[in-house]
């Protein structure tokens, strides 16, 4: 490995089409693209300043890094990437990349992060501001997330959270092959035409949640009372274990709770329109 270590490096592509470095204790200063077209990079204790940092490359650790109001765009078209203890404060860090591993991670500026991306691993890592985070990636298995932020995991397919908390308006919209587990999910339209979701001792909020819903399955969950108008046009096998404010119009299969305080069914239901509803009290 070729280091560098306790240096600034400003302007453009310092370090472009190089193989096996170590940056160690290094500013990335204004400029940009410094580490683009490059395999095998480790960087430990760096700060990242300059625009476009890492681009277009392979095998990339960084551990106990600060990603700068600037730092925009910062990875982006790369494969096999390690990041962990890591802060960023710069938007659209991650996109169209395969092979994410991150853990132990604080985004601030969490806008459009994850766009285009496969095969995503994420534990113990908070997000804020993070509007339109997961757009059209896939292969995600998350535990441990703390998300705050509008318009999340949309045209998403085969993802796994678990002892998450998701603070999330417009949530899952389109997605494919979803499991939550142990999740607080908070925010209004959740869900809406999502396909296989399964949630299993879950706590939703929000109103109009998972609607439009193909093949819903909830597992020992409960609902706010906030979550109203519930299941509209949606396909569904459901245990709540709490009351339900308002449900409206489900499509077909079976909706299990503890209370229904009022189940709005009328002329513009769909067929067959055969859902069975069940309550204790």
């Amino acid at each position: 490995m070729n280091r560098f270590e306790n240096q600034q490096y400003d302007g453009e592509r310092p370090f472009y089409n190089t193989r096996d470095i170590e940056l160690v204790n290094v500013t990335i200063g204004v400029g940009e693209s410094a580490i683009k077209e490059t395999d095998n990079v480790i960087a430990e204790g760096c700060t990242f300043l300059g625009r476009y940092p890492f681009w277009c490359n392979k095998d990339v650790k960084i551990n106990n890094c600060t990603f700068g109001d600037d730092a925009r765009a910062a990875l982006w078209y790369s494969t096999d990437l390690e990041i962990t203890n890591t802060i960023f404060d710069s938007p659209k860090a991650l996109r169209e990349l395969d092979g994410i591993r991150m853990s132990n991670c604080k985004v601030n500026n969490a806008i459009e992060y994850f766009w285009f991306c496969r095969n995503i691993e994420l534990d113990n890592v908070e997000l804020r501001n993070g509007d339109y985070l997961f757009l059209h990636s896939e292969n995600i298995r998350i535990r441990n997330f703390h998300f705050q932020g509008k318009y999340s995991f949309q045209y998403c397919k085969n993802i796994v959270i678990e002892d998450s908390i998701l603070d999330t308006k417009d949530a899952f919209w389109n997605t494919e092959n979803v499991t939550l587990r142990n999740c607080q999910v908070k925010g209004e339209y959740l869900a809406w035409y999502c396909k296989n979701l399964r949630m299993e001792n879950c706590h939703v909020s929000g109103t109009q949640p998972l609607c439009y819903a193909d093949n819903l399955v909830m597992i020992n969950c409960t609902m706010g009372e906030d979550a109203d108008l519930a299941f509209e046009y949606s396909t569904v096998n459901v245990d709540i274990k709490s009351s339900i404010t308002s449900v409206k119009n489900p499509t077909s299969g079976i909706i299990k709770a503890l209370s229904i305080k009022e189940l709005l069914l009328d002329e513009n239901i769909r067929q067959p329109a055969d859902c069975r509803i069940e309550t204790v009290e």
